[in-house]
């Protein structure tokens, strides 16, 4: 198949991971939105037209991809046009978390739940490794070769529900996020290295070009931005000036 393919390769189960993981984030991002938006005291309607106008943008993000991935428009060589997706998957993240909403959920959402939700990346590194078992993906973009990530949801997921018991400790959550941070920087920086690109590393095949195609365009349109949210979150809640009240989520 051509690098530049826009035809779907993998198997059935494979692309069908990816589209509900990707349906389960979206979900959990409007849920997010409205649970927040009602904890804080917004008026029913009110909450629901923000949470509809967050869930059409977000909605909108993942249409836009798909359909480019399908045409067959994204590539990593030159000019690599992957490259507005990465740099937009960037900017929508730590917008999102910078912002007035941002603020928002980690006030009104909780510790708990904001390192909890990053257990996803378990069956993120599943589907990777199914990836690279199908050869669509090299060896050293799964935890059969550098990419530790899964460590990341692993330790979320035993870390939220410590912190779901009331227990807190802002070293041990800083630990945590710095450590998830870096492991989500290296397998970053092996996948843009295993890209066919002038600054390839990782000469063995096949190439990272499979996120160019739907449904892998949304490992890092929708997954990866999950993860660099999350993790921007958890540190606006470490650096926030005020202490959460007795009894609120925080």
């Amino acid at each position: 198949m051509p690098p530049n393919s826009p035809v779907v390769a993998g198997s059935t189960p494979l692309r069908i991971g990816f589209v509900v993981l990707t349906i389960a984030l979206y979900l959990l991002f409007v849920a997010a939105v409205y649970v927040s938006a009602r904890r804080s005291g917004v008026e029913p309607k009110r909450a629901e037209r923000q949470t509809l106008i967050a869930a059409a943008l977000a909605g909108l993000w993942i249409a836009a991809t798909g359909i480019a991935a399908a045409r067959g428009v994204l590539h990593m060589w030159g000019p690599p046009t992957m490259g507005p997706v990465l740099i937009g998957m960037l900017v929508i993240a730590i917008g999102v978390a910078l912002s007035p909403l941002g603020g928002r959920i980690v006030a009104q959402i909780g510790i708990a739940a904001l390192v909890g939700y990053q257990a996803f990346r378990i069956f993120v590194e599943l589907l990777l490794h199914r990836a690279y078992v199908g050869g669509l993906m090299p060896v050293q973009m799964s935890y059969a070769g550098r990419n530790f990530d899964i460590a990341s949801g692993v330790t979320a997921l035993a870390l939220g529900a410590w912190l779901a018991t009331g227990r807190r400790s802002r070293v041990l959550v800083l630990l945590w996020n710095v450590l998830g941070v870096l492991l989500l920087a290296n397998i970053v920086g092996v996948a843009l290295l295993s890209a066919p690109t002038p600054f390839r590393v990782f000469m063995n095949e096949p190439a990272n070009t499979f996120i160019t195609r739907v449904p892998f365009v949304w490992l890092p349109a929708v997954m990866v931005c999950a993860a660099v949210m999350g993790h921007a979150l958890v540190f606006r809640w470490l650096f926030r000036p005020t202490q959460p009240v007795v009894g609120s989520p925080g």
